[in-house]
């Protein structure tokens, strides 16, 4: 007997945990019972208010990463603008923080375990750093936060990598569990489940397997996908890029040099952290250190009067932010910025 465990978490969107359940439930009927599903959360049994109005639905135990043979990760319902405590962005932080993310990460180290999510869901997964270099989507407003995570999106309505299925806006909870009823119990079970909801599941699925079309990578992918938290695109003549490459250096880039105490004003807090920014033979270097952790920067480059770049930081959860800073003397401000997230505010002052 296959076991299905569709999570729930505080905030979470109902349609995204109920489409997959009811599906799992009717594939049931229809196999005398080969398979069983239930509501679980990391914390076990209880009441959960979804983001919809606060609808609660009843979770019945525990998601266990070891006796799941399936599981599925809703998004959120929450305010789609601003960074309040009841933004979607806020609410999928809060969930990749819990004791949900180490019992995700255990399942998806088991290959004979799918674990799937649904529009936002995989964003939970992006946000403790189990996507990383894997291809996934999400809802089509954080395809950029999700690009910011590591993760490669694709824009597909599900996406299968592995034992990893991620679908996108809020109605693919349907596609995403009658691809897995197919993939799992056969294309006969997930017809008739289609049948009995009047529904033909939507798109195909992508995987990375066969012809790849021509003049196509994943590069391709992401800059279709492009939001705010990529580098727009500039004038030649106006972007220096550094990084390895020797190329010709900006005199206004001299003004960045130096040691810098900046801070970093989120939405979940404040952090403190150092910058050190160098030019060696023509090279602009960077790190900044939080901690005791220290990062390199990414592709910094110069544009007009800012420098740009793009800093992996794991607190307080794994993005791949973009900085972009202006100096006046020995002051530093600036922005840090990851897709949908509201950007925070970098104020800072030379050292020494």
């Amino acid at each position: 007997m296959l076991t299905v465990h569709v999570v729930l978490f505080d905030g979470f969107d109902l349609l995204d945990a109920i489409a997959p359940y009811e599906v799992f439930c009717v594939a049931a009927m229809k196999t005398d019972k080969k398979l069983n599903v239930h509501f679980v959360t990391a914390e076990g049994a209880r009441l959960v208010s979804s983001g919809t109005n606060g609808v609660k639905l009843e979770a019945v135990g525990k998601l266990d990463p070891e006796l799941a043979n399936m599981i599925v990760v809703p998004g959120a319902s929450g305010d789609v603008d601003g960074d309040g405590p009841d933004s979607v962005p806020m609410i999928l932080s809060r969930a990749s923080q819990t004791e949900l993310a180490e019992l995700i990460r255990v399942a998806l180290d088991r290959e004979d375990c799918i674990v799937a999510t649904v529009c936002g869901g995989s964003l939970v997964l992006a946000m403790a750093g189990m996507l990383e270099g894997r291809p996934a989507v999400t809802h089509h407003q954080g395809m950029g936060l999700l690009e910011a995570t590591g993760a490669i999106p694709i824009s597909a309505r599900v996406v299968e990598d592995g034992n990893l299925i991620t679908g996108g806006a809020v109605t693919s909870g349907l596609d995403v569990a009658l691809y897995m009823l197919e993939r799992e119990l056969g294309p006969q079970i997930a017809h008739s489940v289609e049948q009995l909801f009047d529904y033909e599941r939507r798109g195909t699925v992508w995987r990375a397997q066969g012809l790849t079309p021509t003049h196509f990578t994943h590069s391709d992918t992401q800059r279709e996908n492009q939001t705010s938290t990529d580098i727009p695109p500039e004038d030649d003549q106006q972007l220096f890029t550094l990084g390895n490459q020797h190329t010709h250096l900006h005199d206004d880039a001299a003004r960045f040099d130096g040691q810098w105490d900046t801070t970093i004003a989120t939405p979940v807090g404040k952090l403190q952290v150092k910058l050190a920014i160098a030019i060696n033979n023509g090279v602009i270097q960077g790190t900044a250190t939080q901690g005791d952790e220290t990062v390199s920067f990414i592709d910094p480059m110069l544009h007009s009067n800012k420098l740009v770049w793009l800093l992996p930081i794991t607190k307080p959860m794994r993005l791949n932010l973009k900085f972009e800073v202006a100096v006046h003397g020995d002051v530093m401000s600036g922005t840090a910025k990851a897709g949908v997230l509201p950007a925070s505010k970098l104020t800072g002052k030379r050292m020494g």
